[in-house]
């Protein structure tokens, strides 16, 4: 068997400021402009960058392939704001961590957004929340990495991830629902409905091919049960008793399942996430995105109500 079409793999758009710690460079950008930057890097062109927030994100991703050799379901794109000419350091980043991204489009300072159905991504991480924000309005799943600490956890192979559902993996109804009323009236609405599945949100396509991809770690582990899985998903919402009806309606009606759903009925979702410890985890609001010790990947998707009002 050959290697999956692009349009058939599951395929996230990552860019250089996400990927690697940029910091430095940007801060000459900003302060001395375009031509200082372009000179910058290409007098470090050898020195390699260090990673940034979402490389372990990336790194284990991108490990899947090395378990499905003659399929490789899956793909990094490397979207960036760099010409191709500044952009070679950061390829020669990508080299020396041996990861294998092939395929990028760099725009010479515009946002690279417009690109993201083009490579039929299901997912654009960015540190750029600008960038984020006009993928969003169009319509494009994208969330914006939110500075942290780099953990590398390189003990074992599994990939953890962990999504919100309201505003994230489903459409923004519920919390419209909440922000217009009160609690009662949201879990009236919620009850009401339970038996008509959410529509879609904006990380729906991700979690769909995701789920995919477990269903294929289910035929590895029928053939041989000693195989240790290599994706993890959880899905953490604040929602409780009885309104977590729907969210299992939803799931079932797209044919998808998470690994974990915990409804934390309010409490604060840092209880599991320092448990769980995964090495991404996608919410709409800003608020739940926080932990004291600062090394958990959080990024922040800002769509729907839950960012009406929110200025860049």
């Amino acid at each position: 068997m050959s290697s999956f079409p692009i349009e058939k793999k599951l395929v996230i758009a990552v860019s250089s400021s996400a990927l690697f710690d940029l910091s430095e460079s940007h801060a000459i950008f900003e302060e001395h402009g375009p031509k200082a930057y372009k000179i910058f890097q290409e007098k470090n062109l050898d020195k390699v960058l260090a990673k940034g927030v979402a490389f372990p994100f990336i790194k284990r991703f991108l490990n899947i392939n090395q378990h499905y050799k003659a399929e490789e379901p899956v793909e990094v794109v490397l979207l960036s704001r760099n010409s191709a000419a500044t952009g070679k350091r950061v390829f020669r980043s990508i080299e020396h961590y041996g990861l294998k991204i092939s395929r990028a489009a760099f725009m010479e300072g515009k946002s690279p957004f417009e690109y993201v159905p083009a490579f039929n991504a299901s997912l654009f991480l960015s540190a750029n929340e600008e960038d984020v924000k006009k993928a969003i309005q169009a319509g494009y799943p994208a969330g914006v990495v939110l500075p942290g600490k780099v953990v590398n956890d390189d003990g074992d192979e599994e990939l953890r991830i962990a999504f919100d559902f309201d505003g994230v993996i489903a459409d923004d109804e519920a919390e419209s629902v909440y922000k217009s009323g009160n609690l009662n009236d949201f879990t009236a609405h919620e009850v009401e409905k339970s038996h008509i599945p959410h529509q879609p949100g904006p990380l729906a396509d991700l979690f769909r091919k995701l789920s995919f991809m477990q269903a294929l770690e289910d035929d590895k582990v029928e053939q041989d049960h000693d195989y240790k899985r290599l994706i993890r998903t959880a899905i953490i919402t604040a929602r409780s008793a009885p309104t977590h009806e729907r969210v299992i309606t939803t799931l079932e009606e797209w044919g998808v399942s998470a690994n974990e759903t915990i409804f934390l009925g309010g409490m604060e979702k840092e209880r599991i996430l320092t448990r769980l410890k995964p090495h991404m985890f996608f919410d709409d609001q800003r608020g739940h995105l926080k932990s004291d010790a600062g090394d958990i990947p959080m990024v922040h998707i800002p769509f729907g109500i839950a960012n009406v009002g929110i200025s860049t």
